[in-house]
C-alpha cells in the first residue's frame, strides 16, 4: 500500500513539474542550436561567455527552482499550479531577448578577372591575350552644376580625351523629385567640348540637360540631377560603361523661380583664369586697384587660386574682398587632372555658369591685361552702345615688359607697373589676341579668347571704344620691371620689333592711385614688387 503511495506521489511530481522541465530542455536546445550557429559566422564576429549568460538563464539556477518547486508541489497542487505559471513567463520573457545582428562587413574591391592565357588554336595559330589593370583616365570627373532656368540645367566636367576624340561617349539627365508621387523626368544630354582640342589627358565638357517641362516645382520641391555618362565601348570595344552620377541635389522650397528672370546683382563681373607661380603682389595691386575704378559700384571679381595666391599676393586681395569686392576661389584640387593650362578652360565655365544670373555683363581676360575706355566715354556709355550684341572681342595693345623712359631712372621703383612700361609694340601683318565680354544668360559655354556657343550676335568692331593693354611677363616676375631706359618716340628692337611710346596708360595712374587710397587707405602702401 505505501509503495502504491509513493508511485502515485512520483507520478504526480512529474506531472506538476512538466513546465519546469519543458524549460530546461528549452534552454537547452537553445545553448546547442546557439553553438552551431557560431561555428559557420565569419571571424569578426563573435559572443563571449558573458554575453551568453546574458541571454539565457542559468542552468544551475534552473535545476534549484525545479527542486524547490518539487517539493513544493508535493505539498500543495495549488502552489504548484503557481510555479508553473511563473516558469512559463520566464520561458517567454527568454524568448523576447533580442540578439542584435552583426555589422556588415565593409565593401570590398573585386576580384580582378582570371588572367588570360595565351592558346594555341588549330592549325598552330597562337592567339595572344590581353589583361587589362587599372584604369588611363576618368570617364567623368565633375566640378559642378548649375540651374540655368526652370526645365535646364549645365553639368561642368572633366573626361577623358582620347575617349572624345577617338570614340562616341553619350550623356543622359535624369530629375528624381523627392516626393515619391512625382514622376522622374529624363531629357537626352547635349554635350558641348569648349576647349577647341587644347585639352591633354582630360578634355572639357560641358553637358546642357533641358527637360521638356519644369522639374523641381511640384509641391514639397526638390530633388537631384542624375547625370548618366556612358563611354559606349570608347576605350574598349567589348564594353559599355555607364556611371550615374548624382550632379546636383535641390532642398525642398529652395527653388527660386524668380531668381532667373530677376535684373542682376552687378553690372560688371570678372571671371578670373588660373592663378599660379610666384606672382607679384605689387602688379596684382594695381590691376586690382585700376579695374575697380574702371567697373565702379556695381561690380565684382572672381579670383582663382591654382597655386599663386601666396601670403603677399592675399595681402593685397584682403582690403578689397572685405568691402564685398573680390571673391576668392580656391581651386588648386583640379592639378590632379591633366588639363590645357590648369584647367583654364573648365574654371571659366564653372565661372560663366555659377554667376550667370548675377551679372548684366561677364569679363573674361588676364590680370596681366588692361582693359581700357577712351577719356571721353566710360563704361557705361560703351556697353550700352553693344548691348544689342550677346558677345564682343576686344582689341589687344601689346606692350614692352621692359623699355622705360629715361625719365625714370632712379624713380621707376616708386612708380606703377603700366604707369612706366610705356611702349607699344606696332609690327603689322600679325594676328594678336583679343579677349571679351557676353551677357552671359544668351551663353551655354564659354572659351579663353571668345566663345562659339551663345545665342545672339558677336561682333570684333569695336575698335575706338574699348581695348585692352598688354604687359605679358610682367604678372609672374617679381623683380623690377625697367630694365632698359630710352629716351625716343620711336625704336626697333634688338629682335626686330618696332615701339613707339604710349603714354595713355601712364596719364591715369596718379587717379588710380588717388582712387585706391580714398577706398581702402595705405593698407598698401608697403606692397613690394
Amino acid at each position: 500500500m505505501a509503495k502504491e503511495r509513493e508511485k502515485k506521489m512520483f507520478v504526480g511530481v512529474s506531472w506538476n513539474c512538466a513546465a519546469e522541465l519543458k524549460f530546461l530542455i528549452t534552454a537547452l536546445l537553445f545553448v546547442c542550436s546557439l553553438v552551431t550557429v557560431l561555428q559557420f559566422l565569419p571571424p569578426r564576429f563573435s559572443l563571449s561567455s558573458p554575453d551568453l549568460r546574458a541571454c539565457v538563464p542559468d542552468i544551475s539556477t534552473t535545476s534549484a527552482a525545479v527542486s524547490n518547486s518539487t517539493a513544493t508541489t508535493a505539498a500543495s497542487n495549488s502552489t504548484a499550479a503557481a510555479a508553473a505559471s511563473n516558469s512559463t513567463k520566464a520561458t517567454a520573457d527568454a524568448a523576447a531577448v533580442n540578439l542584435s545582428p552583426p555589422p556588415l562587413p565593409p565593401p570590398t574591391t573585386p576580384s580582378p578577372p582570371p588572367r588570360q592565357q595565351d592558346e594555341v588554336l588549330e592549325g598552330g595559330i597562337i592567339k595572344r591575350s590581353f589583361n587589362t589593370y587599372g584604369t588611363a583616365s576618368y570617364n567623368f570627373v565633375l566640378m559642378s552644376a548649375y540651374r540655368g532656368g526652370l526645365n535646364t540645367f549645365a553639368v561642368m566636367g572633366l573626361s577623358s580625351k582620347p575617349l572624345h576624340v577617338y570614340g562616341n561617349p553619350s550623356y543622359q539627365c535624369r530629375w528624381v523629385p523627392h516626393n515619391s508621387t512625382v514622376p522622374t523626368a529624363t531629357a537626352a544630354g547635349y554635350k558641348i567640348l569648349p576647349d577647341w582640342g587644347y585639352g591633354r589627358i582630360y578634355t572639357v565638357v560641358v553637358v546642357n540637360c533641358t527637360f521638356p517641362s519644369p522639374v523641381g516645382l511640384d509641391g514639397l520641391g526638390g530633388g537631384t540631377l542624375l547625370l548618366l555618362a556612358s563611354t559606349n565601348g570608347g576605350g574598349d570595344g567589348s564594353s559599355n560603361t555607364t556611371d550615374t552620377i548624382p550632379a546636383l541635389t535641390e532642398k525642398p522650397q529652395t527653388l527660386n523661380p524668380n531668381y532667373f528672370t530677376s535684373p542682376p546683382k552687378y553690372d560688371y563681373l570678372y571671371c578670373g583664369s588660373c592663378l599660379f607661380g610666384g606672382l607679384s603682389p605689387q602688379r596684382i595691386r594695381e590691376w586690382l586697384a585700376y579695374h575697380i575704378r574702371l567697373f565702379g559700384e556695381r561690380s565684382h571679381f572672381v579670383i582663382h587660386d591654382a597655386g599663386g595666391l601666396h601670403g603677399e599676393v592675399m595681402e593685397v586681395l584682403k582690403p578689397w574682398m572685405e568691402k564685398g569686392y573680390v571673391t576668392v576661389q580656391d581651386i588648386k584640387e583640379q592639378e590632379r587632372f591633366d588639363g590645357y593650362y590648369h584647367n583654364q578652360f573648365l574654371i571659366v565655365n564653372d565661372c560663366l555658369h555659377r554667376y550667370k544670373f548675377d551679372a548684366k555683363w561677364m569679363f573674361f581676360f588676364d590680370v596681366d591685361e588692361f582693359v581700357f575706355v577712351p577719356r571721353r566715354n566710360n563704361i557705361k556709355a560703351v556697353m550700352d552702345s553693344l548691348s544689342g550684341y550677346t558677345q564682343f572681342t576686344i582689341e589687344q595693345m601689346t606692350m614692352s615688359n621692359k623699355l622705360c623712359l629715361s625719365d625714370d631712372v632712379g624713380v621707376a621703383h616708386k612708380k606703377w607697373g603700366f604707369e612706366k612700361l610705356v611702349y607699344k609694340d606696332v609690327k603689322r601683318g600679325i594676328r594678336r589676341d583679343r579677349k571679351y565680354a557676353v551677357q552671359p544668360r544668351n551663353v551655354y559655354a564659354t572659351g579663353v579668347h571668345m566663345s562659339q556657343n551663345v545665342a545672339g550676335k558677336t561682333t570684333h568692331k569695336t575698335e575706338g571704344r574699348i581695348k585692352y593693354f598688354h604687359y605679358h611677363g610682367t604678372i609672374a616676375d617679381r623683380r623690377e620691371p625697367c630694365r632698359e631706359f630710352v629716351n625716343t618716340t620711336y625704336l626697333t628692337s634688338e629682335d626686330g620689333i618696332p615701339y613707339v611710346q604710349d603714354n595713355t596708360m601712364r596719364r591715369v595712374a596718379g587717379n588710380v592711385k588717388k582712387f585706391e587710397l580714398r577706398m581702402i587707405g595705405p593698407r598698401l602702401k608697403g606692397t613690394r614688387q
